[in-house]
C-alpha cells in the first residue's frame, strides 16, 4: 500500500529536520523544502497527500505557495506552520483554502493528531462525493432498467421534467417504482446537492400530519416540549415527495396550497411564515381525477401538483422489460452466476403481476434464496395469486389463470401461447374448452 506522502514548506532547517524524523516514525513519506520555490518545485514533481506550510519564508510568502497549490490542486491538505504571535494570518488563509493550522512550538502528538483528523475529514470529503456520484449514476434516467417503447418515453419526459422546478404528479399502481422516478428526477436536476425528503401520506396519523409537514412551535400541542421543523423545512433548496397524495386530509390540502402558492410555511402553533425553496413531487395509485370530481381533493391543488404529469404504467402492459429486470435483480441478490431456465421465464411472463415490479423483485429475490443449483427453474418460483381473480387458490385455479395470462400475452394467437406455457397446442385447446376460456 502506497504510504502518504507529506511535504513539509519551512525555511527552518532545524524544525524541518525534527517534523520530518517525527513523521517517519510514523511511518509517513517525507520530502523537506527550505524555501517557497522549492516547495512548488516538489509539489509540482511529486505526487503529495499533505502539506505543512510555513507562512513566513523570505523568497515567498506562504500565501503565496498556498495560492499556487489549490490552483493545481484543489484537494490536497494543507497545514499551516505560525507563530504564535501571527495566528490571526493563520486563520485568514484558513479562510483562504488551507485546512488546520499548528502553533509553533508544538508536540509530536499535536502534530500527528491535527494530520490525521485533517487526512480523516479530507478522506470523508472524497467518499461523500464517491457517494454522490454514484448515486447521481444509480437514479440517472438511463440506468432505470426498461426497453419498451412505453417506459422509454416517460423517461423521456421525466428528464426533461428535471431540467425546471414544474411540479411532478407521478400515478400509477403499488410497486411501479414511483418514488425511484421521484428519485431519478431529483438526482438529475439542479437541486441534486441538497436534501430529497420523501413522506408517505397515509403511515402519518392524521392529528400530527400538519407538524410533520410544516414543523410545529414549543408548547403548541401536548408533548410539544420543544421546536421541531417540518419536513418542507428540512427539503429546502431541495426536493420534498409526497407519496400517496390522495391520501391527504382535505384541510391539510387547503395549507399544501399555500406552500406552492406562497413558497412559504407556517409551523403549527406559531405567528408568522417562514419562506421555503421546494420542489414538490407527487405520487398516487388512486385516479385522483375521479377523487377531484367527487369533491374528495381540491381541484386548485390538483392544477398545482399535475403540471407535468407521469403515469407508470403496471407491468403486465410492458412485460417486454420483465427478463432485463429479472438478470438486474439476479445481480443484485446473488453472487454467483445463475442461468434462467425457459420454463422459468416462461412462468414469469405469464403472471399477472399485481404487485408489479416490486413484486417480480421479491420473487426472483426468494427464487435465488430457495434455488440449490445454478439454473432457476420454474419449481424455484413462489408467486403471489393475483388479486382480481379472488382467493381462489386451487391448482385449477392458478392453471386457469396461467392460460388466460398466457392467451392476452400473445394477444390470444393459440399456437404461441401453447409455447409460452410449455405444453403441445392441442392440450392448450382441451383446457380452453375445460374452462370455458374463449380465444
Amino acid at each position: 500500500m502506497q504510504k502518504t506522502h507529506i511535504l513539509i514548506i519551512d525555511d527552518d532547517e532545524s524544525l524541518g529536520k525534527v517534523v520530518s524524523h517525527q513523521l517517519k516514525q510514523m511511518d509517513y513519506r517525507v520530502s523537506v523544502a527550505h524555501s517557497g520555490t522549492a516547495g512548488l518545485e516538489a509539489f509540482d514533481e511529486n505526487v503529495i497527500h499533505l502539506v505543512l506550510l510555513d507562512l513566513q519564508m523570505p523568497d515567498m510568502h506562504g500565501m503565496q505557495v498556498l495560492d499556487h497549490i489549490r490552483k493545481k490542486d484543489r484537494n490536497v491538505p494543507v497545514i499551516i506552520i505560525t507563530a504564535y504571535g501571527t495566528i490571526e494570518n493563520a486563520v485568514d488563509a484558513c479562510d483562504k483554502g488551507a485546512d488546520d493550522y499548528l502553533t509553533k512550538p508544538f508536540a509530536k502528538e499535536q502534530l500527528r493528531f491535527t494530520i490525521e483528523k485533517v487526512l480523516r475529514l479530507k478522506n470523508l470529503e472524497q467518499d461523500n462525493k464517491r457517494l454522490k456520484s454514484e448515486l447521481a449514476e444509480k437514479y440517472r434516467f438511463g440506468q432505470i432498467i426498461s426497453k419498451s417503447e412505453s417506459m422509454r418515453e416517460i423517461l423521456n419526459i421525466a428528464e426533461r421534467a428535471a431540467r425546471s422546478d414544474a411540479s411532478v404528479l407521478i400515478t400509477g399502481e403499488s410497486g411501479t417504482g414511483k418514488e425511484l422516478l421521484a428519485k431519478a428526477i431529483h438526482q438529475n436536476s439542479d437541486r441534486n446537492d441538497n436534501t430529497f425528503v420523501a413522506v408517505n401520506c397515509p403511515s402519518i396519523p392524521d392529528n400530527l400530519i400538519e407538524s410533520e409537514l410544516f414543523g410545529h412551535e414549543k408548547g403548541a400541542f401536548t408533548g410539544a416540549h420543544q421546536a421541531k421543523p417540518g419536513k418542507f423545512e428540512m427539503a429546502s433548496g431541495g426536493t420534498i415527495f409526497l407519496d400517496e397524495i390522495a391520501d391527504l386530509k382535505f384541510e391539510v390540502q387547503a395549507k399544501l396550497l399555500r406552500v406552492l402558492q406562497e413558497q412559504e410555511i407556517e409551523r403549527v402553533g406559531g405567528t408568522s411564515t417562514l419562506p421555503v425553496d421546494v420542489r414538490i413531487i407527487s405520487a398516487t395509485n388512486r385516479i385522483i381525477g375521479a377523487l377531484v370530481q367527487n369533491g374528495q381533493f381540491r381541484q386548485d391543488l390538483y392544477y398545482r401538483l399535475n403540471v407535468i404529469p407521469v403515469h407508470i404504467p403496471p407491468l403486465r402492459e410492458h412485460k417486454e422489460d420483465i427478463p432485463l429486470l429479472v438478470e438486474h435483480f439476479i445481480q443484485k441478490y446473488s453472487s454467483r452466476t445463475l442461468q434462467i431456465d425457459p420454463g422459468y421465464m416462461r412462468e414469469l411472463y405469464s403472471h399477472s403481476w399485481p404487485g408489479n415490479v416490486r413484486e417480480l423483485e421479491n420473487a426472483v429475490q426468494r427464487s435465488v434464496v430457495l434455488c440449490q443449483q445454478d439454473v432457476l427453474t420454474r419449481d424455484c418460483l413462489m408467486l403471489d395469486s393475483p388479486p382480481e381473480h379472488g382467493n381462489d387458490h386451487s391448482l385449477a385455479a392458478m392453471e386457469e389463470r396461467a392460460i388466460v395470462d398466457a392467451l392476452k400475452a400473445e394477444n390470444g394467437n393459440q399456437t404461441r401461447a401453447a409455447e409460452r406455457l410449455d405444453i403441445p397446442r392441442h392440450v392448450l385447446l382441451y383446457r380452453m374448452k375445460k374452462y370455458d376460456i374463449s380465444k
